[in-house]
C-alpha cells in the first residue's frame, strides 16, 4: 500500500461506513484511485473457469459495486473477474440506516443493507454500456416485498443475463426475510430450474452460479450440492456472510446482519472443503470469505476452490491488495512446484474436514 492509498483509507475511515463506501465508488469513477491498469496475470495464473477465460483467479465479490457504476475502473484494479449487484427486478431502498458497521478490532464488517439497488433495468443499461475486457458477473436478488421471490431471480436473469459472463443466484443473504428458506431442496430446485430456463432462452453462453450460506449443516450442504448438480448449475460460490458471532471483540459485534471479513475465513473454508468432498471435486467452486492475504487465497484454492473472491479486506487494505494477492499466489505456486494454479486445487482439502 502506497502513502496516497494509506491516506485515502484513513480519510474514509473517518466517515460512516456507508458514506465511505459511496465515496470510494465516486473516487474510482473519477479516476483518482491508483490502479495497475488491467488484470494481473501470467501463464501460472491464467484460468479457464467454466469456460470463462480469466487472467488470474482473484475476483471481486458482489456487494461493493451494487449498481454497476464503476465497472470500468474496477476492471483496471487487477482482478481476474468482478461481480456486481445484487440486482432486484424493481428498485428498492434497502433496510433503514445505519445498516453497515466496521468491526475494526476483528477486521470484519457487519451489514444489513437488504439488497438496496436501482433495479435491474438501470443496471442492465450500465452493463450493456460498459463493454469490459475483464469478465463481469451479476448477483441476482429478490425484492423484499415480492410475493414470488423465486420468480424474481428469473426476471433479473431475463433483463440482465445477455450483458454478463455469469449470473449468481443469491439465496444466502441473511438480510432479506425468508430468502434463505429458498436453500431448501425443493424450493431451490424450482428456483434454479426457472433461472436456467431463462438463461437458455435469452443468453445461452452466460454461466449460472449458486451462492450459499456458511451456516449450513452437512446434510443441508449435501442436499444443495445434489440439487445444483441435478439441474446443471455451472459453479457454487462458498460462502456468503454468516450469522455467527463467536469470538468477536468489537463493540458493535451484536448488530444484526451478515458478518464478513477475517472471522469468516475458517468457517467458510471448511464449508468449501466439505462441498469439494461432497462433489468429489467435480463441481467448480469459488472460495470467498475472510481472504486478506495471498496465503489465505492459496488456502482456499488448496481446500477446493478454482478461483477466489474478496471484498471486506479491501475496506482495511485498499485496492493494492488485489496485486499483492495475485503476485503472492504466483509465489506460493512456484514454491510448491506447481506450474499452474489448477494443479493446486483441492490438494489440502482433507486438512479442513
Amino acid at each position: 500500500m502506497n502513502m496516497l492509498e494509506k491516506m485515502g483509507l484513513v480519510a474514509l475511515h473517518k466517515c460512516s461506513p456507508e458514506t465511505a463506501h459511496s465515496l470510494s465508488i465516486q473516487a474510482l469513477k473519477a479516476g483518482i484511485v491508483p490502479l495497475p491498469g488491467g488484470p494481473i496475470g501470467g501463464s501460472r495464473l491464467a484460468t479457464d473457469f467454466c469456460g470463462i477465460e480469466l487472467a488470474n483467479p482473484v475476483g471481486l465479490a458482489a456487494g461493493y459495486d451494487k449498481n454497476a457504476e464503476a465497472i470500468r475502473p474496477l476492471t483496471q484494479a487487477g482482478f481476474g473477474f468482478i461481480e456486481v449487484g445484487a440486482a432486484t427486478p424493481l428498485p428498492q431502498p434497502g433496510n433503514p440506516k445505519p445498516r453497515v458497521f466496521r468491526l475494526t478490532e476483528d477486521q470484519a464488517v457487519i451489514n444489513r443493507f437488504g439488497f438496496n439497488n436501482q433495479g435491474a433495468e438501470v443496471i442492465a443499461g450500465r452493463l450493456a454500456e460498459a463493454k469490459p475486457r475483464t469478465p463481469v458477473g451479476l448477483n441476482l436478488g429478490a425484492n423484499k416485498t415480492s410475493e414470488n421471490k423465486a420468480e424474481d431471480f428469473a426476471r433479473v436473469m431475463r433483463i440482465c443475463g445477455p450483458h454478463v459472463d455469469f449470473a449468481t443466484v443469491n439465496v444466502s443473504s441473511p438480510n432479506t426475510e425468508k430468502l434463505r428458506d429458498l436453500q431448501g431442496a425443493d424450493a431451490l430446485r424450482g428456483l434454479l430450474a426457472g433461472v436456467l430456463d431463462v438463461r437458455n432462452e435469452v443468453s445461452p453462453s452466460t454461466r449460472v452460479f449458486l451462492k450459499i450460506a456458511p451456516d449450513l449443516t452437512l446434510e443441508e450442504l449435501t442436499q444443495i450440492a445434489q440439487v445444483a448438480t441435478e439441474v446443471g448449475i455451472d459453479a457454487i460460490i462458498a460462502t456468503n456472510t454468516t450469522l455467527d458471532r463467536d469470538g468477536l471483540k468489537s463493540a458493535q459485534k451484536s448488530e444484526a446482519g451478515g458478518l464478513s471479513g477475517a472471522p469468516l475465513f475458517e468457517k467458510s473454508t471448511r464449508v468449501l472443503a466439505q462441498l469439494s468432498q461432497i462433489t468429489n471435486g467435480q463441481m467448480p467452486l469459488v472460495g470467498v470469505g475472510g481472504i486478506s492475504n495471498a496465503a489465505q487465497a492459496y488456502a482456499k484454492i488448496r481446500a477446493g476452490a478454482s478461483v477466489v473472491q474478496l471484498y471486506s479486506a479491501l475496506v482495511y487494505q485498499g485496492m493494492s491488495l488485489v496485486r499483492e494477492i495475485a503476485e503472492g499466489l504466483e509465489s506460493h505456486l512456484e514454491a510448491d512446484g506447481f506450474s499452474h494454479v489448477s494443479q493446486a486445487v483441492g490438494t489440502a482439502r482433507e486438512a479442513w474436514l
